[in-house]
């Protein structure tokens, strides 16, 4: 069985955060390293906008005022408040066995682990596939800034309701995964962060909001089971990405090469402000 190279780093800074998923990926595209899935958290709590999205549509004084930290990322996709999580992100080159060109199929192989995984804690997971109008209308997105607001191509629902959030982004010729399983979730927290034409325009856009995303322990309580910790998230999501890919995952650290590029990337780009309000 190949081996790949499994890695938490534990909570790190935002800029930190995405500095490592780039790092990583460079070091894999000059054979530093090998194929990698890393499992992170974040300090402070920090909410994190999509390469495309609007600054503007972030309301700077309220995330200040919430304590949180902010960071653009380099994959698309909306806002995403990063608290009780786990993040993980998947490194591996474009040509490697059995990852699909496509995109969307690329998300779908990547993404078995992850389905797999909420099935182990008790859920009935599934996969959307928005192959027919039925479906592409049943998870429309009311269009609010929040990335769980509607699910797309191979993304994962339990009931309808997406349940993680994930996004990819392919430079040097690897592909970068990554993405949030949330525990909970604390929407009104994230809605006081993204701004609106005007109230009532926030209030319908969090009520669609919460008829379309959902987390763990949320699911869980209705089901009358007991809550689930990290730990058991992590156990849970480790075992089944490594089956899902086929892989054996062995614990290994950063490199020094992945150590510097991280500092560098978070002074020049993740840490600045060129970067992170740009759009």
């Amino acid at each position: 069985m190949t081996a790949w190279r499994f890695i938490h780093t534990g909570d790190r800074s935002p800029a930190e955060n995405m500095a490592l998923d780039e790092a990583i990926l460079t070091a894999h595209s000059e054979g530093i390293v090998p194929p990698t899935v890393r499992f992170y958290g974040w300090n402070p709590a920090t909410l994190s906008i999509g390469y495309f999205q609007k600054a503007s549509e972030v309301d700077q004084e309220a995330v200040a005022k919430e304590g949180i930290g902010f960071v653009r990322r380099p994959t698309g996709g909306r806002a995403v408040l990063h608290d009780k999580e786990l993040t993980y992100s998947i490194i591996v080159a474009e040509d490697y066995p059995g990852i699909p060109r496509n995109v969307t199929d690329a998300y779908r192989v990547l993404s078995e682990g992850l389905l797999q995984g909420f099935r182990a804690l008790g859920l009935n997971a599934e996969m959307v596939q928005l192959a027919s109008d039925e479906e592409k209308e049943k998870y429309a997105s009311a269009g609010s800034a929040a990335c769980f607001d509607s699910p797309s191509w191979y993304e994962l629902v339990v009931e309808g309701r997406k349940v993680a959030g994930s996004a990819q982004v392919r430079q040097k010729n690897v592909v970068l995964q990554h993405g949030s399983i949330l525990l909970d979730m604390d929407t009104d927290q994230l809605f006081r962060m993204l701004r609106f034409s005007n109230e009532k325009v926030a209030e319908r856009m969090k009520s669609s909001f919460l008829k379309k995303a959902v987390a763990i322990n949320e699911l869980l309580r209705a089901q009358g089971k007991e809550a689930v910790t990290l730990a058991q998230v992590e156990e849970a999501f480790r075992r089944e990405i490594e089956l899902g890919l086929g892989v054996e995952l062995v614990e290994a650290p950063l490199t020094p090469f992945e150590m510097e590029l991280t500092d560098r990337l978070v002074k020049e780009k993740y840490g600045a402000d060129e970067w992170n309000l740009r759009r």
